[in-house]
């Protein structure tokens, strides 16, 4: 049975993108050569609500591609993956190619 992590809130659950570790032809790759942080949404909570009960929606969706905070997030595993929860406001933008 396969479980199903759906975020509450303001919350984004993010599964981290691991850089290559060699080209195509088959040259190894330093580990500091590609050092950035990025994810992809998994799934989005509803958001928050306002002083004045407003629901204010997040501001990503599944599938965008972000670039995450060096530190923060909790680890989360879900059978032999491993995910991330960051809360909307930590993500610190969106990568397009």
């Amino acid at each position: 049975m396969a479980k199903r992590l759906l975020p509450l809130l303001n919350r984004v659950l993010v599964e981290k993108i691991t850089p290559p570790s060699k080209t195509n032809a088959g040259i190894l790759l330093p580990e500091k050569t590609s050092k950035l942080n990025s994810g992809k949404v998994v799934a989005v909570g509803p958001g928050c609500r306002d002083l004045e009960g407003k629901l204010i929606p997040v501001s990503l969706k599944e599938g965008d591609t972000v670039l995450l905070p060096e530190y923060g997030g909790t680890e989360v595993k879900l059978g032999e993956t491993a995910y991330h929860l960051y809360r909307d406001e930590d993500i610190l933008g969106t990568l397009h190619e």
